[in-house]
């Protein structure tokens, strides 16, 4: 599994980088996110392109599995 990590980053840096490990193939990607709406808007981007998205609590902000 690949990992994201985007705490701290500003929008759209979260997405970008998700949507670049995105395309680098299926295999599932974790994304570590700081802020709330930075989950909501990892997972509205994955389930836009076709994918599930399951987000969980951490201990600095939120670890959104992307499969």
């Amino acid at each position: 599994m690949r990992e994201v990590d985007a705490r701290g980053l500003s929008c759209p840096e979260p997405l970008m980088l998700t949507e670049k490990a995105l395309k680098s193939g299926k295999d599932p990607v974790r994304v570590l996110v700081s802020e709330p709406f930075q989950r909501m808007n990892v997972e509205k981007f994955a389930r836009y392109h076709g994918r599930k998205a399951t987000a969980t609590p951490i201990e600095d902000g939120f670890a959104v599995v992307i499969e």
